[in-house]
Parts: C-alpha cells; sequence; structure tokens
C-alpha cells in the first residue's frame, strides 16, 4: 500500500482511497491488461467496494494526465486504460473477441523511423493498432465491429 501512496504522491496526486483501489485494480490486471472504466467499475463491485461510476471516470482522467495511465480508443468506441510502461509496444485488436494482443517488432519500429527520415522528419511518437480476426474467419470488418 505504500508504494501506491508513493506512485500516486509521485503523480502530484492526493492519495484517495478510490484511487489507491482503482491502482490496485489496474496493476493486478496481468490477464488483461486494458480495462474500460466499466471494467474497473464492476471489479470494485465484485470488491464491496463504494466507488461510484462517475468517480472510476474521474480518476482514470486523472491518472492519464499524471502520466499513469494510458487511453486507447480502439475501434468500437469505448476506450480503454492500460498502465504507462517504460517500453514502447503496439497493439493487435482482434475484431471478433475484442481481444488485445500486446507486440513489439524491431524491424516495424526501424522502418518506421525510415519513412519519417525519408520524407524529411523525426519521428516522436506513433501508435499502431492493427486490426485482426482468425485465419479462416468469413466476417467482414463492419460485421466484426457491430458485435
Amino acid at each position: 500500500m505504500a508504494d501506491k501512496n508513493h506512485e500516486l504522491r509521485k503523480a502530484g496526486l492526493k492519495v484517495t482511497l478510490p484511487r489507491v483501489k482503482i491502482l490496485q485494480i489496474l496493476e493486478s490486471a496481468t490477464d488483461q491488461h486494458h480495462l474500460s472504466a466499466e471494467d474497473v467499475y464492476k471489479t470494485l463491485l465484485e470488491a464491496g467496494e463504494d466507488v461510484g461510476l462517475a468517480t472510476v471516470y474521474r480518476v482514470l482522467t486523472q491518472f492519464e494526465s499524471a502520466g499513469l495511465v494510458v487511453r486507447h480508443n480502439f475501434d468500437g468506441g469505448h476506450a480503454v486504460f492500460e498502465l504507462s510502461h517504460e517500453e514502447h509496444h503496439d497493439h493487435m485488436v482482434c475484431l471478433e473477441s475484442g481481444e488485445i494482443i500486446e507486440f513489439f517488432d524491431e524491424t516495424i519500429e526501424r522502418r518506421q523511423q525510415e519513412i519519417a527520415e525519408e520524407h524529411g522528419y523525426e519521428l516522436v511518437d506513433h501508435a499502431l493498432v492493427l486490426y485482426v480476426r482468425p485465419r479462416g474467419s468469413k466476417a467482414t470488418r463492419q460485421e466484426s465491429i457491430k458485435k
């Protein structure tokens, strides 16, 4: 608990019970790194915590502003959050299951750098999202998004 308090203070946030609880949920989400505000809220309810959905949204937005989490708006419309990582990674989103797969590929990273330089630019940051479906699937992209 002390290290959570330290993380919040280091980010310039006052230590409150909802912030500590939400940070704990994000840190313990090992099998699902990307959580929506609703996912966090459901987890709090299941744990018997009395924290409203509006508070969850507010805290996640504060965490984003403080650099503790990154918000992603993948196809499908709703935002998901993940803890900020030191190391860069890209994402694949399965259009059928909604699963989000993190990956890193040195060749892709190098090529993006080269493309920016070829056009006279310096690459400052990027976000790569590949929308995928299992091999052999017949659904179109639009049908998958509607699910």
